[in-house]
């Protein structure tokens, strides 16, 4: 059980809930200070003092003053508006993640809420009754306004949500359950839907997928190493101390403990002096994605935990203050960073697929095909590949340079975190796809050299992937063998076994 206080949620918390279905409930000391501010917002709605977005419009229109009888038609009003979003649904485990980190959030107790709204917010997550929410329509600022408002629309009964595997209207799913819609007060519908919940939440699944891959490339391009008799010398732990970044020497050492005992690798000056850079270089650019991911675990660890409504309400309701923690922009840079760092691992293992294919650049039967020219083996996966990375370089040119004025310019720079966030995504899930199709013509390589002579750890991963995808004997519909294996990849943590590397 995760007990959520607003401020000391982790990864692995993140990961338990989302991903396991792990329930949650509320802190009772963090509660205290919930019920401490909304004590604030009543006593303001009482006693008609203008606070933005309790009794005013919003944006452009935060100078209207809104009556205290219609405070309340104002915030659905909001959600009403604001629920514009387009394209194709976000993933449940991204609706699950929102409703999770905005729980999180406003038990901060800065935003106002009465506890009613905390505990729907949960009500919803445990009883895995997940919004539908377009993916398209953020800014990333005021916040993830559209997603947001999307999945406020569950909680007031309103719109669909994905309930037992069925896309079903909320309000039939709350009468089946029995359970009540809930009527938003001053300034909850606001509080709902300003933050950067929608970016946060891609974001931090995107990342667990990202340090998944981080763990299986260096495995994958080990065998590679193997099946093109690398030169295991470049990965001697005397280079990679010289030059002192510590995930460069990981990787070095990642690759020299998953190589040891290999009859297949070769010692500087036996086959070559030295390999291609996309070998050589294994631990400096598997190193420096790496190190990328702590940059941007750190960042979302922060914006997990984060107070991202406006305005906020301190000292018990004696200082309401507007500002915009509400721009996405940390988790912008963050995301961009991660997609580029993610496209990397899948530029240098296109480029490792090459070497694998190309009869100019190994001693290996022409595209790892039994039948050269008659069949044409592994020719066509190198073109996937070369496509999936060619993708991802348009996917990885940065969100977050741009921005565009919104509300009569009144919000007149955003962080275009969310697209970011969605973009780093996708460029995972090519990436993936990569790394699947570089260990199918690895494992085909590793056939043609002899599995007997391969180090204990690869041998392993290869008996593994030969369960997953048999080799290749003849030409066959192979876009069945990458879907495998990318299946694979995406379930397991650190592909042969249990070894954490």
């Amino acid at each position: 059980m995760i007990v959520l206080t607003g401020d000391s949620l982790t990864m692995e918390d993140f990961r338990r809930v989302v991903l396991e279905k792990e329930p949650v409930t509320l802190s009772e000391q963090a509660m205290k200070k919930v019920k401490e501010t909304r004590a604030a917002i009543d006593g303001i709605v009482e006693n008609g003092k203008i606070v933005y977005g309790v009794n005013t419009g919003f944006g452009k229109l935060s100078d209207v003053k809104i009556a205290g009888n219609e405070v309340k038609t104002l915030q659905r009003n909001l959600i009403f508006s604001h629920a514009c979003g387009v394209g194709e649904p976000l993933a449940e485990e991204v609706a699950r993640a929102m409703l999770l980190l905005r729980a999180n959030t406003l038990m901060k107790g800065y935003s106002g809420v009465r506890p009613v709204l905390v505990e729907q917010l949960l009500l919803f997550l445990n009883e895995q009754i997940h919004p539908v929410i377009p993916a398209q329509g953020s800014l990333g600022a005021s916040g993830d306004l559209a997603p947001l408002s999307h999945l406020a629309l569950g909680l007031i009964g309103e719109g669909e949500v994905i309930y037992d595997g069925k896309r079903q209207p909320t309000a039939e799913v709350l009468r089946e359950k029995q359970l009540q819609p809930l009527s938003l007060q001053a300034k909850e519908g606001l509080a709902l839907i300003n933050g950067t919940q929608a970016m946060t939440a891609i974001g931090a699944l995107a990342f667990l997928e990202a340090e998944k891959l981080c763990r299986q490339c260096d495995w994958i391009a080990a065998m590679t190493l193997e099946g093109l008799r690398g030169v295991i010398d470049a990965f001697d732990e005397n280079i990679h101390r010289a030059r002192g970044h510590q995930e460069q020497i990981e990787v070095a050492g990642n690759i020299r403990r998953l190589l040891s005992g290999s009859r297949l690798v070769s010692k500087q000056g036996e086959l070559r002096v030295q390999d291609a850079y996309s070998l050589r270089c294994i631990p400096q650019v598997h190193g420096a994605t790496r190190q990328t991911l702590a940059y941007v675990k750190e960042k979302l660890a922060i914006e997990m935990n984060a107070a991202t409504d406006n305005p906020l309400i301190f000292d018990g309701g004696e200082k309401i203050l507007s500002g915009g923690n509400f721009h996405g922009q940390p988790i912008a840079l963050a995301m961009d960073y991660l997609g580029i760092a993610v496209a990397e691992l899948a530029n240098i293992s296109e480029r490792r697929i090459e070497r694998l294919v190309n009869p100019q650049l190994n001693d290996l039967p022409a595209f790892l095909s039994a039948k050269p020219g008659l069949e044409s083996g592994a020719m066509i996966l190198q073109y996937t590949a070369a496509a999936l990375v060619s993708e991802n370089k348009t996917l990885a040119h940065p969100a977050s340079v741009d921005s565009i004025p919104s509300s009569a310019n009144q919000e007149d720079h955003v962080s275009m975190g969310t697209i970011a966030a969605r973009h780093a995504a996708e460029i995972i899930s090519n990436t993936r796809n990569v790394l699947a199709i570089e260990l199918i013509c690895a494992m085909q390589a590793a056939d043609i050299r002899g599995p007997e002579q391969m180090a204990r750890e690869t041998k392993a991963l290869w008996e593994k992937g030969r369960s997953i995808v048999p080799p290749i004997t003849s030409d066959r519909i192979l876009a069945k063998d990458i879907a495998k294996m990318n299946s694979w990849l995406k379930s397991t943590a650190d592909c042969a076994h249990d070894l954490v590397v």
